[in-house]
C-alpha cells in the first residue's frame, strides 16, 4: 500500500508541473514572442507608446544599439527599443492617403459653407473666421 501512495504523490506532482507550464509558462513564453515579433516590426512613422506612457511617432531605429528615437511634437528623445510598449498605429503608406482623398469628389462639393480653406479666397477665411468667433461670443452670453 505505501508503494502505491508513493507513486500517486509522484503522478500528482508530475500533473501539478503539467498544469503550471500551460497556465503560466506557456502563455507567458507566446506574450514574449509576439512583443519580439511587434519590437522586429516597428519602422519610422509608426506611433508607438513607451512603458512610461509617452505617446510619440517612431523617428530613426538603432539596430546596432538597440534605440529608438522618438518625435514627440517635435522633441526628439532616444529610448531603448524595450521601453516601447505597444504600437498604436503603424506608418501609413502616402498612395493610400491620396487614395482616399481623391475618390470621392463629391463629399467636398457637397460640404458647401465647410467646403476646404485651401480652396477659398483669403478675404472670405478672414470673413468667416470673425463671424465664427461673434457667433460664439453669443452663444456663450
Amino acid at each position: 500500500m505505501n508503494g502505491s501512495s508513493s507513486y500517486l504523490s509522484i503522478l500528482m506532482i508530475v500533473a501539478l508541473f503539467a498544469l503550471m507550464y500551460f497556465m503560466m509558462i506557456r502563455p507567458q513564453r507566446k506574450q514574449q514572442q509576439k512583443r519580439r515579433e511587434q519590437l522586429s516590426k516597428i519602422k519610422p512613422g509608426d506611433q508607438v507608446v513607451t512603458i512610461g506612457r509617452l505617446h510619440g511617432v517612431v523617428d530613426e531605429i538603432n539596430d546596432a544599439e538597440k534605440t529608438v528615437t522618438l518625435d514627440c511634437d517635435g522633441i526628439y528623445l532616444v529610448f531603448d527599443l524595450s521601453a516601447i510598449a505597444q504600437v498604436k498605429q503603424p506608418a501609413i503608406a502616402p498612395s493610400t492617403t491620396t487614395a482616399n482623398q481623391t475618390s470621392n469628389p463629391a463629399t467636398s462639393e457637397s460640404a458647401g459653407s465647410t467646403a476646404p480653406a485651401e480652396k477659398q479666397p483669403a478675404s472670405d477665411q478672414a470673413t468667416q473666421a470673425s463671424e465664427s468667433a461673434s457667433d460664439q461670443s453669443d452663444h456663450s452670453k
